[in-house]
């Protein structure tokens, strides 16, 4: 007889989902993902429906991992909002199903798994590819994903100071207060990049906010922001001179706008650098382009 369905809230996956757990299990994922190997892991590209009435699409994301046998899908709404709505951006929901059966097992509250496993494979990134010697790190984009990754760069990596940037200053401030350390808040984003080695962009925006003139060579770019084909958040300068890596090839193709638009070669996914099969060229200017595309959950 199927179990009976669960509901694990917000305040539950806040509860049991850390970091130090998470990390290492999206590298097994994240390697496991790039071997193609469909005894292993099957993950499709994400797959869209569009919500042009709201500026919005619904994205439907399954996995399943085959030698743990867990099958699970997630759910998200993307909007583009007006700046200044009080309405939320993402909305998300992860369903466990039973394999054998088909029934729904649990039912997730997304938020939280999104905002941390996203925030994880950047952490990845820069671990994998930032400068030796990282001392400044700016975040752009004071939301959700801003804290997220404030919390998951700083409990991984020690950085000698943290500058944040948003288009509405009162957010940025509200973000500084939020996290648990000293934040310098930036009146441009081009201050806050000046010589940062590692820089985090998680906007809403859907044209270039980070310029190449403006970033230090050899510094390490995560961009989290711009999922869609024609949103982007980094210029043509900054995309060309980088060397670019992704967490699927496949997604990038088909949806970030940011490697579309440029048209650059992706050098890279993480995966192989995990596997060995590609270089970390840390002393290069290097940009990973997230398009959460891979996740890992795992039977408690």
């Amino acid at each position: 007889m199927a179990e009976q369905m669960v509901i694990i809230g917000n305040h539950e996956v806040q509860v049991l989902l850390h970091y130090k757990d998470l990390i290492p299990r999206l590298e097994v994922a994240l390697g496991k993902f790039s071997k193609r190997d469909s005894a292993e892991i099957i993950q499709p590209v994400r797959s869209t429906v569009p919500l042009q009435r709201y500026n919005g699409f619904l994205g439907l994301m399954p996995a399943y991992l085959v030698h743990e046998d867990i099958l699970c899908t997630k759910m998200v709404c993307f909007y583009k909002r007006d700046s200044g709505s009080t309405l939320p951006s993402t909305q998300s929901t992860v369903l466990l199903f039973d394999p054998e059966h088909g029934n729904v097992k649990a039912v997730m509250d997304g938020e939280v798994i999104t905002a941390k496993r996203t925030a994880a494979v950047s952490a990845i990134s820069a671990k994998l590819l930032m400068p030796a010697r990282a001392e400044v790190f700016t975040i752009l984009g004071a939301g959700q994903q801003a804290l997220s990754h404030y919390i998951v760069f700083t409990e991984t990596f020690s950085f000698k100071e943290v500058r944040v940037w948003s288009r509405r200053r009162e957010s940025s401030e509200r973000f500084a207060q939020a996290a648990h350390g000293p934040v310098r808040v930036c009146g441009s984003a081009e201050e806050a990049v000046n010589g940062a080695d590692v820089i985090v962009t998680v906007t809403g925006a859907s044209e270039p906010v980070l310029f190449g003139q403006w970033v230090k060579p050899g510094a390490h770019v995560a961009a989290v922001g711009a999922c869609r084909p024609d949103w982007r958040e980094l210029d043509d300068v900054l995309m060309r001179e980088a060397e670019v890596y992704v967490d699927s090839r496949e997604g990038a193709g088909a949806e970030a706008g940011d490697v579309i638009l440029s048209g650059v070669q992706v050098y890279a996914e993480l995966g192989e650098v995990l596997n060995g099969t590609r270089s970390a060229h840390r002393e290069k200017t290097t940009v990973f382009k997230s398009l959460g595309t891979v996740s890992y959950f795992r039977h408690q």
